[in-house]
């Protein structure tokens, strides 16, 4: 019987080539991996808190003011001060930052075709959601 490789170690391989293949279409939007993880999660709604933000996208909290400050920098996200905590900050996707989104996430939709093809992309998707 031939040796079989691990679905995960496949998963991890896979995963490493399409971070390798999404980086120049990140580079062309101006926006690092990080923020485009942040924007994902806004997508869904504001974070409550700053630190609620940062154990969603599982980043580092001391660092995240850094990457937030460059996204309300460019107009993508804005912080208020939160309304059961003013010390703390609410985040929350602006229209420009669900634009920058959506344009990003088309082109990388477009890369992911010209990989796959369409079909095995929905063909891949449709795996993946039942893992």
């Amino acid at each position: 019987m031939a040796e079989r490789e691990d679905l995960g170690a496949q998963l991890a391989r896979a995963t490493r080539r399409l971070i390798a293949l999404e980086r120049p279409v990140l580079d062309k939007h101006g926006v690092t991996m990080w923020e485009y993880v942040a924007l994902l999660r806004l997508r869904a709604g504001p974070a409550r808190t700053q630190l609620e933000l940062a154990e969603a996208i599982r980043y580092d909290k001391t660092r995240l003011i850094a990457l937030l400050d460059g996204l309300a920098q460019r107009g993508l996200v804005t912080r208020d001060p939160a309304p059961e905590d003013r010390r703390a900050r609410t985040v929350a996707l602006t229209g420009s930052g669900r634009a920058q989104l959506t344009a990003i996430q088309r082109d990388i939709h477009q890369m992911e075709d010209e990989l796959l093809g369409a079909k095995e992309r929905r063909a891949l998707e449709q795996l993946l959601d039942r893992l």
